[in-house]
């Protein structure tokens, strides 16, 4: 996804238009339909991101003449952009976990009954449909684009880059790779940064789950270059990172230039330390010690957390401070023409501990708005993001100065256990109401396993 977000970041920042749309057009696309009912949008930008570990063309060194037949899904990736754009989480897929794929098509249009079966062998069967429709069926989270790389692909937007660095914690020599060297940091080409990402009983634990962490980190350094190294402000690295770039990836028929820009403007903020990477809770799988599948009830709250947009926070991470639900007060007021909407909505807020305090009506608002008193300049907007966080979809930002409400009342739902002494918070109901977000957790499991920025990268 850096490759695609460096795209919208060039074409934004360079007015090079029609070069880009040289470049744009030697991309080849692929027609995303699975054929099933699909998860609805939520304003979040999910994007699948796929290693293909075809041994077809350029790859066939990579594996035995038998390996050439078919393309799985070397790496399984979904990269989630909350509605707002202010954090990003990648959560990755092992590619032994045993799934129940739905029934899809094949490559030749014939119908695939489903079954359970590895991941990855949903690309082989069915190509990005049927794995876009197995990861939707398992996450409840709908794919909005892809992004697919093969090894020589991946080898050239390395070369691009001018090499990563990366930090061994112990000499490797692993033919399979194609990797040797020694303990230490290193920049590594792209032949060499291919052998990293693959090596799998040489370094760590020997399993794809501790590849699956490596490869996050790796990942998150290519988009820290990209972002942070200043590539944007050399033309030449610019120029050679862009052609290699194009030629590496397959996108999605909707990830159009004109989609790249609109997403480009709306991330043009985040950055690799707001990318945070996350494998997918699993465990044995009794059948098969090769085999992992979803541990239980981990995985459905994790990925309805996810779904929440709720941070996922490394457990050495740094809290940040934030106001508590059950330190703000809230005047819930109707702008719409719908009978008790106040109400409802002051006991979904009174369900998730915020301090109800009125509810009542307003002057029709075709927005929905969060506001504080003018002389409360000082902690109303840190008090009215704590509302503002459990709406759903795009962040309101807090306003100074409230609206002259209609026949407010005292709030008679939940009662509070404790009056708290900060600013009172006006929400005023929209047109537009976006709704207010069910509150989930991360699996604590998972927390000492995000990896970020931070991360230790000798691994």
């Amino acid at each position: 996804m850096s490759i695609a977000l460096t795209f919208v970041l060039v074409a934004v920042t360079l007015g090079g238009y029609a070069y880009w749309r040289s470049l744009d057009g030697n991309i080849p696309r692929v027609a995303v339909d699975p054929g099933r009912t699909r998860p609805p949008e939520t304003g979040a930008l999910n994007v699948l991101l796929v290693g293909s570990d075809s041994r077809e063309g350029d790859n066939k060194k990579y594996g035995a003449k038998s390996q050439g037949l078919g393309e799985r899904t070397d790496t399984i990736m979904m990269l989630h952009i909350s509605p707002n754009r202010d954090k990003a989480t990648m959560m990755s897929f092992p590619r032994d976990t045993m799934v129940m794929i739905p029934q899809c098509r094949s490559r030749t249009g014939a119908v695939l009954a489903g079954g359970l079966r590895q991941i990855n062998s949903a690309f082989n069967d069915g190509g990005i449909n049927c794995t876009v429709a197995t990861l939707e069926s398992l996450t409840n989270i709908k794919i909005n684009h892809i992004v697919k790389v093969d090894f020589t692909g991946f080898k050239g937007i390395v070369d691009a880059l001018g090499g990563i660095e990366i930090c061994l914690p112990k000499a490797v020599d692993d033919p399979k790779a194609k990797l040797q060297l020694s303990a230490g940091k290193h920049v590594v080409s792209g032949e060499q940064a291919l052998g990293y990402v693959r090596t799998r009983y040489t370094l760590g634990d020997g399993s794809d789950l501790g590849r699956i962490q490596r490869q996050q980190v790796f990942l998150n350094k290519v988009l820290a270059k990209v972002t942070d190294g200043g590539l944007l402000t050399d033309p030449i690295k610019l120029k050679g990172f862009l052609e290699a770039a194009t030629k590496a990836v397959t996108l999605d028929d909707d990830l159009t230039l004109s989609r790249m820009l609109e997403i480009g403007d709306s991330v043009k903020g985040l950055t690799a330390k707001e990318l945070k990477g996350v494998t997918v809770p699993v465990e044995a799988y009794p059948v098969d010690k090769n085999r992992v599948q979803l541990k239980q009830p981990d995985a459905r709250n994790f990925f309805e957390a996810v779904r929440s947009d709720v941070e996922v926070t490394p457990t050495t991470a740094a809290v940040k401070p934030k106001v508590a639900n059950d330190q703000v007060r809230v005047q819930v007021l109707n702008g719409t023409a719908e009978a008790g909407k106040a109400a409802l909505v002051a006991d979904e807020l009174a369900d998730q501990g915020f301090v109800v305090v009125q509810v009542g009506n307003a002057a029709s608002a075709a927005t929905t708005s969060i506001r504080y008193a003018k002389k409360d300049a000082d902690n109303g907007i840190a008090y009215g993001d704590a509302v503002a966080a459990r709406l759903s979809k795009d962040k309101r930002t807090p306003e100074a100065g409230k609206v002259a409400p209609v026949n407010p009342k005292p709030y008679a739902g939940k009662a509070a256990t404790r009056t708290p002494g900060g600013p009172i918070i006006q929400l005023v109901i929209g047109a537009d109401w976006p709704g207010v977000r069910v509150v989930s957790a991360i699996p604590d499991s998972l927390k000492d396993k995000v990896v970020d920025s931070t991360t230790n990268p000798c691994m």
